[in-house]
Protein backbone atom coordinates (compact mmCIF):
# COMPACT_ATOMS: atom_id res chain seq x y z
CA UNK A 1 0.00 0.00 0.00
CA UNK A 2 1.27 3.59 -0.87
CA UNK A 3 -0.23 6.81 0.45
CA UNK A 4 0.56 9.89 -0.92
CA UNK A 5 -0.20 13.48 0.68
CA UNK A 6 0.57 17.25 -0.41
CA UNK A 7 1.29 20.08 2.15
CA UNK A 8 0.65 22.81 0.89
CA UNK A 9 2.24 26.76 2.00
CA UNK A 10 0.17 27.61 4.69
CA UNK A 11 0.59 32.01 4.36
CA UNK A 12 -0.48 34.28 6.97
CA UNK A 13 -2.64 36.97 5.35
CA UNK A 14 -2.59 38.26 8.95
CA UNK A 15 -0.83 37.86 12.26
CA UNK A 16 -2.16 39.89 15.09
CA UNK A 17 0.01 39.16 18.87
CA UNK A 18 -2.61 39.73 21.16
CA UNK A 19 -0.96 39.02 24.19
CA UNK A 20 1.45 35.88 26.08
CA UNK A 21 0.49 33.59 28.70
CA UNK A 22 2.97 33.15 31.86
CA UNK A 23 4.84 29.71 30.23
CA UNK A 24 6.17 32.37 27.21
CA UNK A 25 3.79 31.30 24.46
CA UNK A 26 2.67 34.08 22.31
CA UNK A 27 -1.36 34.49 21.82
CA UNK A 28 -2.27 34.82 18.07
CA UNK A 29 -4.91 35.96 16.12
CA UNK A 30 -4.42 34.91 12.14
CA UNK A 31 -6.16 34.59 9.07
CA UNK A 32 -4.61 31.37 7.16
CA UNK A 33 -4.94 30.40 3.65
CA UNK A 34 -3.09 27.49 1.74
CA UNK A 35 -1.48 27.67 -1.42
CA UNK A 36 -1.58 25.66 -4.24
CA UNK A 37 2.54 25.24 -3.80
CA UNK A 38 3.79 23.10 -1.52
CA UNK A 39 5.98 19.68 -0.57
CA UNK A 40 4.67 16.16 -1.42
CA UNK A 41 4.77 12.83 1.29
CA UNK A 42 5.00 9.51 -0.45
CA UNK A 43 4.48 6.82 2.14
CA UNK A 44 4.47 3.04 1.87
CA UNK A 45 4.52 0.17 4.08
CA UNK A 46 7.79 -0.83 5.74
CA UNK A 47 9.21 -3.03 8.94
CA UNK A 48 11.25 0.25 10.40
CA UNK A 49 10.57 4.16 10.39
CA UNK A 50 12.81 5.72 7.93
CA UNK A 51 12.57 9.52 6.25
CA UNK A 52 14.37 10.01 2.76
CA UNK A 53 14.34 13.67 1.34
CA UNK A 54 14.75 14.51 -1.87
CA UNK A 55 13.43 17.91 -4.55
CA UNK A 56 14.93 21.10 -5.22
CA UNK A 57 15.16 21.92 -1.19
CA UNK A 58 16.29 18.87 0.07
CA UNK A 59 19.85 19.86 1.03
CA UNK A 60 18.22 22.17 3.53
CA UNK A 61 16.31 19.69 5.53
CA UNK A 62 17.37 17.96 8.72
CA UNK A 63 16.89 14.14 9.18
CA UNK A 64 17.23 13.79 12.81
CA UNK A 65 14.62 15.77 14.60
CA UNK A 66 12.43 16.19 11.18
CA UNK A 67 8.79 17.30 12.11
CA UNK A 68 7.49 14.39 9.68
CA UNK A 69 9.15 11.72 12.52
CA UNK A 70 8.03 13.36 14.99
CA UNK A 71 4.68 12.82 13.66
CA UNK A 72 5.40 9.05 13.30
CA UNK A 73 6.25 8.94 16.62
CA UNK A 74 3.48 10.36 18.24
CA UNK A 75 0.81 8.49 16.08
CA UNK A 76 2.67 5.14 16.84
CA UNK A 77 6.04 4.94 17.74
CA UNK A 78 6.29 1.17 17.32
CA UNK A 79 5.53 0.82 13.60
CA UNK A 80 7.45 1.13 10.71
CA UNK A 81 6.93 3.18 7.55
CA UNK A 82 9.37 4.82 4.71
CA UNK A 83 8.19 7.96 4.38
CA UNK A 84 9.74 10.29 1.55
CA UNK A 85 9.44 14.03 1.34
CA UNK A 86 10.17 15.62 -1.58
CA UNK A 87 10.71 19.04 -0.65
CA UNK A 88 10.00 22.37 -2.65
CA UNK A 89 9.24 24.67 0.31
CA UNK A 90 12.31 26.76 1.64
CA UNK A 91 12.92 26.06 5.25
CA UNK A 92 12.72 28.45 8.08
CA UNK A 93 10.42 30.99 5.50
CA UNK A 94 7.53 31.65 7.34
CA UNK A 95 4.97 29.45 5.26
CA UNK A 96 4.49 26.50 7.67
CA UNK A 97 6.99 23.90 5.40
CA UNK A 98 8.32 21.77 7.98
CA UNK A 99 4.74 22.33 9.91
CA UNK A 100 2.73 21.06 6.89
CA UNK A 101 5.27 17.94 5.98
CA UNK A 102 4.39 17.21 9.82
CA UNK A 103 0.21 17.41 9.14
CA UNK A 104 0.75 15.27 6.05
CA UNK A 105 2.62 12.83 8.03
CA UNK A 106 0.16 12.74 10.37
CA UNK A 107 -3.03 12.27 7.99
CA UNK A 108 -1.14 9.76 5.50
CA UNK A 109 -0.23 7.31 8.85
CA UNK A 110 -3.15 7.40 9.92
CA UNK A 111 -4.31 6.14 6.66
CA UNK A 112 -1.73 3.72 6.50
CA UNK A 113 -1.80 1.88 9.18
CA UNK A 114 -5.44 1.83 9.75
CA UNK A 115 -6.46 4.68 12.34
CA UNK A 116 -8.75 6.57 12.84
CA UNK A 117 -8.70 10.05 10.51
CA UNK A 118 -8.20 13.01 12.70
CA UNK A 119 -11.47 15.51 13.14
CA UNK A 120 -11.59 18.89 13.39
CA UNK A 121 -12.22 19.02 17.45
CA UNK A 122 -10.26 20.84 20.15
CA UNK A 123 -9.05 17.27 21.59
CA UNK A 124 -7.66 16.51 17.92
CA UNK A 125 -6.21 20.61 17.85
CA UNK A 126 -4.99 20.47 21.32
CA UNK A 127 -3.03 16.78 20.74
CA UNK A 128 -1.32 17.75 17.33
CA UNK A 129 -0.94 21.18 19.14
CA UNK A 130 2.43 19.33 21.01
CA UNK A 131 3.77 19.37 17.18
CA UNK A 132 3.94 22.71 16.79
CA UNK A 133 1.18 25.77 16.99
CA UNK A 134 0.69 25.71 13.09
CA UNK A 135 -0.03 21.89 13.13
CA UNK A 136 -3.59 22.36 13.97
CA UNK A 137 -4.37 24.68 11.51
CA UNK A 138 -2.46 22.74 8.69
CA UNK A 139 -3.47 19.22 9.42
CA UNK A 140 -6.64 20.58 7.45
CA UNK A 141 -5.36 22.82 5.39
CA UNK A 142 -8.03 24.62 4.83
CA UNK A 143 -9.09 28.59 4.94
CA UNK A 144 -9.03 29.46 8.92
CA UNK A 145 -9.12 31.79 11.67
CA UNK A 146 -6.42 30.75 14.05
CA UNK A 147 -6.29 31.87 17.48
CA UNK A 148 -5.02 31.56 21.04
CA UNK A 149 -1.40 29.91 20.80
CA UNK A 150 -2.55 27.86 17.52
CA UNK A 151 -5.20 25.60 19.02
CA UNK A 152 -8.44 26.91 18.43
CA UNK A 153 -9.43 26.84 14.67
CA UNK A 154 -12.44 28.52 13.04
CA UNK A 155 -13.01 27.23 9.58
CA UNK A 156 -13.60 30.04 7.07
CA UNK A 157 -14.35 28.48 3.51
CA UNK A 158 -16.17 30.69 1.57
CA UNK A 159 -13.97 33.18 1.38
CA UNK A 160 -12.55 34.55 -1.79
CA UNK A 161 -9.92 32.73 -3.55
CA UNK A 162 -7.01 35.09 -3.87
CA UNK A 163 -4.06 34.81 -6.78
CA UNK A 164 -0.88 34.81 -5.79
CA UNK A 165 2.80 35.55 -5.77
CA UNK A 166 4.96 34.14 -2.74
CA UNK A 167 8.75 35.07 -2.61
CA UNK A 168 11.77 34.15 -0.68
CA UNK A 169 14.96 36.02 -1.02
CA UNK A 170 17.03 32.89 0.67
CA UNK A 171 17.68 34.26 3.83
CA UNK A 172 16.23 31.98 6.98
CA UNK A 173 14.56 34.08 9.88
CA UNK A 174 14.57 32.35 13.54
CA UNK A 175 11.15 32.77 14.72
CA UNK A 176 12.32 33.32 18.47
CA UNK A 177 14.46 35.65 17.33
CA UNK A 178 11.40 37.38 15.84
CA UNK A 179 9.32 37.26 18.61
CA UNK A 180 12.15 38.86 21.15
CA UNK A 181 12.60 41.71 19.07
CA UNK A 182 8.68 42.66 19.37
CA UNK A 183 8.60 45.49 21.52
CA UNK A 184 4.22 44.94 22.13
CA UNK A 185 2.57 41.51 23.11
CA UNK A 186 -0.59 42.87 23.82
CA UNK A 187 -2.11 44.31 20.36
CA UNK A 188 -5.20 44.11 18.70
CA UNK A 189 -7.31 41.41 17.33
CA UNK A 190 -8.44 40.85 13.91
CA UNK A 191 -11.36 43.29 13.55
CA UNK A 192 -14.67 42.85 10.94
CA UNK A 193 -13.36 39.77 9.32
CA UNK A 194 -15.59 39.65 6.04
CA UNK A 195 -18.16 36.76 5.41
CA UNK A 196 -18.85 34.55 2.22
CA UNK A 197 -20.40 37.27 0.04
CA UNK A 198 -17.29 39.55 0.49
CA UNK A 199 -15.91 40.61 -3.09
CA UNK A 200 -12.38 39.84 -3.79
CA UNK A 201 -11.56 43.37 -4.20
CA UNK A 202 -13.70 44.41 -0.98
CA UNK A 203 -11.87 41.97 0.81
CA UNK A 204 -8.02 42.62 -0.07
CA UNK A 205 -9.29 46.38 1.14
CA UNK A 206 -10.01 44.21 4.70
CA UNK A 207 -6.77 42.74 4.62
CA UNK A 208 -5.16 46.00 3.63
CA UNK A 209 -6.27 47.36 6.99
CA UNK A 210 -4.94 44.41 9.12
CA UNK A 211 -1.72 43.84 10.24
CA UNK A 212 1.25 41.28 10.62
CA UNK A 213 2.78 42.40 14.39
CA UNK A 214 5.75 40.13 13.46
CA UNK A 215 6.69 41.89 10.65
CA UNK A 216 9.02 45.02 11.29
CA UNK A 217 10.83 42.79 14.37
CA UNK A 218 11.76 40.57 11.04
CA UNK A 219 12.72 43.12 8.84
CA UNK A 220 15.17 44.64 11.67
CA UNK A 221 16.69 41.15 11.71
CA UNK A 222 16.61 40.35 7.99
CA UNK A 223 16.77 44.02 6.11
CA UNK A 224 16.28 41.89 2.67
CA UNK A 225 12.71 41.65 3.14
CA UNK A 226 11.85 45.04 3.00
CA UNK A 227 13.47 45.32 -0.50
CA UNK A 228 10.99 41.91 -1.33
CA UNK A 229 7.77 43.82 -0.24
CA UNK A 230 9.36 46.47 -2.40
CA UNK A 231 9.74 44.25 -5.63
CA UNK A 232 6.03 43.43 -5.04
CA UNK A 233 4.70 46.59 -4.63
CA UNK A 234 6.03 47.78 -7.80
CA UNK A 235 5.03 44.84 -10.06
CA UNK A 236 2.03 45.76 -11.70
CA UNK A 237 -1.59 45.47 -10.40
CA UNK A 238 -0.37 44.15 -6.53
CA UNK A 239 -3.27 44.89 -4.19
CA UNK A 240 -1.50 44.16 -1.30
CA UNK A 241 2.52 43.19 -0.13
CA UNK A 242 3.03 41.56 3.12
CA UNK A 243 5.16 38.82 4.93
CA UNK A 244 3.97 36.04 5.89
CA UNK A 245 4.25 34.25 9.47
CA UNK A 246 7.91 34.72 10.86
CA UNK A 247 9.62 35.62 7.49
CA UNK A 248 11.15 35.74 5.20
CA UNK A 249 8.87 34.96 2.79
CA UNK A 250 6.49 37.35 1.37
CA UNK A 251 3.02 37.60 -0.51
CA UNK A 252 1.24 39.81 -3.57
CA UNK A 253 -1.86 39.17 -4.53
CA UNK A 254 -3.24 40.37 -7.69
CA UNK A 255 -6.47 40.64 -9.19
CA UNK A 256 -6.37 37.49 -11.29
CA UNK A 257 -3.62 34.96 -12.22
CA UNK A 258 -1.82 36.51 -15.53
CA UNK A 259 -1.12 39.36 -13.52
CA UNK A 260 0.37 37.32 -10.48
CA UNK A 261 2.08 34.91 -12.95
CA UNK A 262 3.55 38.36 -15.12
CA UNK A 263 5.06 39.86 -11.74
CA UNK A 264 6.61 36.36 -10.83
CA UNK A 265 8.13 36.32 -14.05
CA UNK A 266 9.48 40.04 -13.83
CA UNK A 267 10.57 39.26 -9.96
CA UNK A 268 12.65 36.46 -11.14
CA UNK A 269 14.29 38.01 -14.12
CA UNK A 270 15.51 40.45 -11.63
CA UNK A 271 16.25 38.10 -8.75
CA UNK A 272 17.37 34.75 -10.23
CA UNK A 273 18.66 33.88 -6.67
CA UNK A 274 15.07 34.43 -5.01
CA UNK A 275 12.61 31.40 -4.62
CA UNK A 276 9.59 32.82 -6.37
CA UNK A 277 6.17 30.97 -7.23
CA UNK A 278 2.94 32.51 -8.52
CA UNK A 279 -0.19 30.52 -7.14
CA UNK A 280 -3.48 30.77 -5.83
CA UNK A 281 -4.35 30.88 -2.19
CA UNK A 282 -7.76 29.12 -0.78
CA UNK A 283 -9.54 26.56 0.02
CA UNK A 284 -9.57 23.98 -3.28
CA UNK A 285 -5.86 26.23 -4.59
Amino acid sequence: MMVQEFAPAKVNLTLHITGQRDDGYHLLDSLVMFASVGDTLTLSAAKNLALEVDGPEAPSVPIGGNSVLSAAEMLAPSKGALLRLTKTLPVAAGIGGGTADAAAAYRGLSQLWGLPSASPTPSTFNHVAKLGADVPVCLFSRTARMSGIGDQVEFLPDLPRLNAVLINPRTPVSTPDVFNLISSKNNPSMTGVPDATVAQGDFVAWLATQRNDMQQAAVTLAPIISDVLSALAETTGCQLARMSGSGATCFGIYPDAHAASKAASAISQAHPDWWVQPCTLGDGA
